[in-house]
């Protein structure tokens, strides 16, 4: 499932198509704290999604730990997921979730249809292409395929603090160098989706939408994240510690909290009734 992410951006998930899927399977290491510590997505956004589909079967892909596909179910849908990463499943199935162990490209849908196929933050791992055609396939008419990411974008003194350490400790990391462009490059991968979509054919004309909101967090909380980044899931552990307790320490400085504000990118499409 490879991937192509868009020059200086700091998207700590997207990586050279040769590492990508090797990292997008390392997620599983701590399915508990990914879950814990992820930031979940607007509720505006769900709204919306759910508005705009015809029934409410909606199917996950990349569903992880069930972030989106709970509030997903909080609205009165009901979810399926397909997950790569069996230690992921078995922990959402643990926790009430539906989840069937497959790369979405290979998935087989049994002739099942759904009024939504969403993906929250894991449609970078997909074939753009394929992807889309496999939507198609699994999508009833007039259901929707929504793809989304939350991009996070600091304060400029929160963000210069945050590089600084890993200009120090990782310094050949897209993380030490400061950026502006992580929305653009969040808005690439949009625009990466709706290309795909419009290849195979079988979508209405897509849509790109946008969320803003913002999320305080603690010293605590967002060192409790840092390591479920891609950034950092197969770091080694004395880097890590060292990365760990720069970024504390620069949250320290702005009073032991911050508050991230983040964008939410979605790309979307209503399948027609041509194939």
């Amino acid at each position: 499932m490879p991937t192509l992410p868009p020059e200086r951006a700091r998207l700590s998930e997207l990586e050279p198509p040769h590492r990508a899927r090797h990292i997008a399977e390392s997620f599983g290491s701590d399915p508990a704290r990914y879950d814990r510590a992820r930031p979940r997505y607007p509720d505006a956004m769900v709204e919306r999604i759910v508005a705009e589909i015809p029934g409410t079967d909606v199917l996950d892909v990349g569903i992880g730990t069930g972030i989106a596909a709970r509030q997903f179910q909080a609205v009165g849908c009901r979810v399926l997921g397909v997950e790569v990463d069996a230690r992921m499943a078995a922990w959402a199935r643990e926790h009430g979730l539906q989840v069937e162990v497959a790369a979405f490209e290979a998935w087989d849908p049994a002739d099942r249809v759904f009024d939504a196929v969403v993906a929250g933050q894991t449609w970078h791992w997909v074939d753009p292409v394929a992807g889309a055609a496999k939507a198609a396939e699994a999508l009833r008419p007039g259901g929707r395929l929504a793809v989304f990411w939350n991009a996070g974008h600091p304060s400029p003194d929160v963000a210069e603090a945050f590089s600084e350490v890993y200009r120090r400790v990782m310094p050949d990391s897209p993380a030490s160098r400061e950026s502006t462009t992580v929305v653009d490059g969040y808005s690439a991968l949009c625009t990466r989706a709706a290309d795909g979509i419009r290849e195979v054919g079988a979508f209405g004309e897509p849509e790109q939408w946008r969320f803003g909101w913002e999320r305080s967090y603690t010293r605590d909380e967002w060192l409790d994240q840092l390591p479920t980044t891609g950034l950092h899931t197969q770091q080694p552990s004395a880097e890590l510690a060292e990365v760990l307790a720069g970024i504390g320490a620069a949250i320290d400085t702005f009073g032991g909290s911050f508050t991230m504000r983040y964008t939410t990118l979605v790309a979307t499409a209503t399948r027609t009734k041509a194939a």
